[in-house]
């Protein structure tokens, strides 16, 4: 065998191995819970609770309030701990890690608030890159990703706003600009519709389903509203010739795939799967859910 032989046999064994390494880390969930426990006192927030959440894909976490959809927010963050199971976040166990361990794992994730929790007293290019500043990001590079972001979220203008000067809508697509900064892999939504008008609501699902089928994101949407569940769990996103973004209804023809529901009741899962599956359970409580009851 010549020598131009084995180099070119030795560039394919490696390029091979990184599609392997590639693929095994896409089997990796993004975020999985096993049998998480957690109580307040006598109370039960979270029974037993096991989910995966896998690479690219949106789970609409449904329930009314005080059913645990925040609680596992704030656990993913670490922010709780829980009293039983684990939690992993890119295949790592956190719950037993320490605040300083917590901060590396937080780098991962976008965080979107319900109000949008903006700094008042800054504007909204200083918002978007208060993470980036913190950690002495080069100024030219923090520009540059907060047009970027702010792009993202087709708020190009208001780069020099006060959050005063923002409706509500706005200020909860500046806070989802400065969630993706860093470009994090997972994004949770903690009710980020809540308040706001129906064609407003529809923007920030539709920015979800962007983070989604555009850039690979895995996401938590924590919601009560099902009109979040209709627009995210039925569209999906493309890119034109001429790099325009069009939403798509699935149709009879094309079944999203990454996108499941998750239903909870009193801190237990009563139900997981596609949201076609949800219509047709047999659960009085469920159907009073869908109906807005």
């Amino acid at each position: 065998m010549s020598l131009g032989d084995k180099k070119i046999i030795e560039e394919i064994d490696e390029i091979e191995s990184k599609m392997v390494d590639r693929f095994a880390g896409r089997l990796i969930p993004a975020i999985e819970f096993r049998d998480v426990d957690l109580a307040f006192d006598d109370q039960i927030i979270l029974d037993k609770v096991s989910f995966k959440l896998r690479r690219g894909e949106t789970k609409l976490v449904l329930g009314g309030s005080g059913s645990g959809k925040s609680t596992i927010i704030n656990l993913v963050l670490g922010l709780l701990k829980p009293d039983g199971g684990e939690i992993f976040v890119d295949g790592e166990e956190i719950s037993g890690l320490d605040d300083q361990e917590l901060m590396r794992v937080r780098k991962k994730i976008g965080m979107v608030f319900q109000e949008g929790a903006l700094f008042d007293s800054l504007s909204v290019f200083e918002n978007v890159a208060y993470r980036l500043t913190e950690e002495n990001v080069d100024p030219d590079e923090i520009e540059h990703e907060v047009r970027r972001m702010l792009h993202f979220v087709d708020l190009d203008d208001a780069i020099d706003k006060m959050p005063s000067e923002l409706s509500g809508g706005m200020r909860r697509r500046v806070g989802i600009a400065r969630a993706l900064v860093g470009n994090p892999s997972i994004v949770l939504f903690d009710e980020p519709t809540a308040g706001l008008d129906p064609p407003t609501a529809r923007t920030i699902c539709e920015l979800a389903i962007k983070l989604r089928d555009l850039e690979d994101v895995s996401s938590i949407f924590v919601t009560h509203e099902m009109n979040n569940l209709e627009y995210i769990s039925s569209e999906y996103a493309i890119v034109d010739g001429k790099g325009r973004v069009h939403f798509v209804e699935e149709g009879q023809s094309l079944c999203l795939i990454n996108t499941e529901v998750m239903m909870l009741r009193q801190g237990s899962i009563i139900f997981s799967g596609k949201d076609e599956q949800l219509r047709k359970v047999d659960d009085p409580y469920i159907h009073k859910f869908i109906r807005g009851i």
